[in-house]
């Protein structure tokens, strides 16, 4: 074990480093998560949120629904962290899962699927995009993050 600290050098084998564009989208993808669940939190506290599970749970499409988004909220925080360890499984796993959530969204805030449990409220379908496209700029930021800048592209392709 002294050897180790006399020498300056792990066990394990080093690994290239990790470009900044994945560190930024990975930390986001993560921070965001975590913050929205807390700012949930705090503002509906814990007797709107029991109110929520329990109208979730009112019919099994609900119930399936509310099931399927913390899974989605599971599986994009775990993308997170294997695309920050240089799985390209990670990054194709977060533009699927953002991708059903928008198509969800969309379909859901228009009317054309029930139950709406997750959906934007609006006059005109227009305004219901327009709405939908602004709440998910900064997951969009984070995918041209790790698909447009040539180091995300090629920290990747080495899978």
């Amino acid at each position: 074990m002294s050897d180790v600290f006399r020498a300056g050098k792990g066990m394990m084998k080093p690994r290239s480093a990790t470009p900044v564009p994945v560190l930024i989208a990975g930390s986001a993808i993560i921070a965001t998560r975590i913050l929205n669940v807390l700012l949930l939190v705090n503002e509906l506290g814990y007797e709107e949120i029991a109110d929520f599970v329990h109208r979730s749970a009112q019919a099994w499409d609900s119930t399936l629904i509310f099931i399927a988004s913390q899974l989605i909220f599971f599986i994009e925080l775990r993308c997170a962290i294997v695309l920050m360890r240089g799985s390209n499984r990670g990054r194709w796993g977060y533009a699927i899962t953002q991708l059903i959530v928008i198509l969800y969204m969309l379909v859901a805030s228009l009317g054309w699927v029930y139950p709406e449990i997750f959906s934007i409220s609006g006059e005109s379908n227009g305004e219901i995009i327009h709405d939908l496209l602004q709440q998910k700029i900064p997951d969009l930021l984070v995918l041209i993050l790790l698909f447009m800048p040539a180091s995300s592209r090629k920290f990747f392709r080495k899978d």
